[in-house]
């Protein structure tokens, strides 16, 4: 496995320099940020993301507004205590994607951010204390408490709330692949833990966030 500084050479050549490369970084927000986020925001953004997987994301960014209108603005009270008269009206709502069990994920997804927020006040919180050393460990409780979360789903809500992530694009899988992590997509417990590994000794060889490794990793393989 290379070390991080021959990696981001690579993707700073494909991307026309360093500079033009750091432009292209994005980075997490602080703790302290994500910690503040209100609870129905994480619900939106978790839906969100569940609705565009398989779909046509520009649709679903122009319905939004009517999701957030007919979910409440996605109040966990609201929607934890969703039930079948209320599936039964939302799957008519043309005001949001008609999918029955997308829609009664946002119930269930509610419950799991009550839950999951646990001793916090907020499931921000909760969020913002996940050590991103255990990130997988964090994915695991998305696929298996959450509703809908797995695959790639789970890591794209997570970015886009900020939170310290990174992504299994088809690049970054392909870094991984070049660099012997894995020897195909990670799927296995055991591949995912060989990728947190890789991606933790990046972060101490670098000092720099999962999500900036991440892109690091797919500028370098992508154009």
């Amino acid at each position: 496995m290379q070390h991080f500084e021959d990696i981001y050479a690579i993707a700073a050549k494909r991307k026309g320099g360093e500079k033009a490369l750091e432009s292209l970084l994005a980075k997490p927000k602080p703790s302290a940020a994500l910690a503040k986020i209100p609870d129905d925001r994480w619900l939106s953004c978790m839906t969100k993301c569940i609705f565009q997987a398989g779909f046509n994301w520009k649709v679903v960014d122009s319905m939004w507004p009517g999701f957030e209108a007919a979910f409440h603005g996605f109040d966990l009270d609201h929607c934890a205590l969703l039930h079948d008269e209320d599936f039964d009206r939302l799957v008519s709502d043309k005001r949001i994607v008609r999918h029955g069990t997308k829609i009664r994920s946002v119930q269930q997804n509610a419950v799991f951010l009550d839950e999951f927020a646990g001793e916090y006040e907020r499931a921000g919180q909760a969020f913002a204390a996940w050590p991103t050393e255990d990130y997988v460990g964090l994915l695991s409780v998305l696929k298996k408490r959450g509703s809908r979360l797995g695959g790639n789903t789970g890591s794209y809500f997570l970015r886009f709330m900020g939170v310290d992530c990174f992504i299994l694009s088809r690049d970054v899988v392909a870094r991984l692949i070049t660099e012997e992590v894995v020897d195909k997509t990670p799927l296995s417990q055991k591949s995912m833990r060989a990728t947190q590994e890789a991606f933790n000794i990046w972060q101490e060889q670098s000092s720099r966030s999962l999500t900036e490794i991440s892109r690091v990793l797919a500028f370098s393989i992508g154009t």
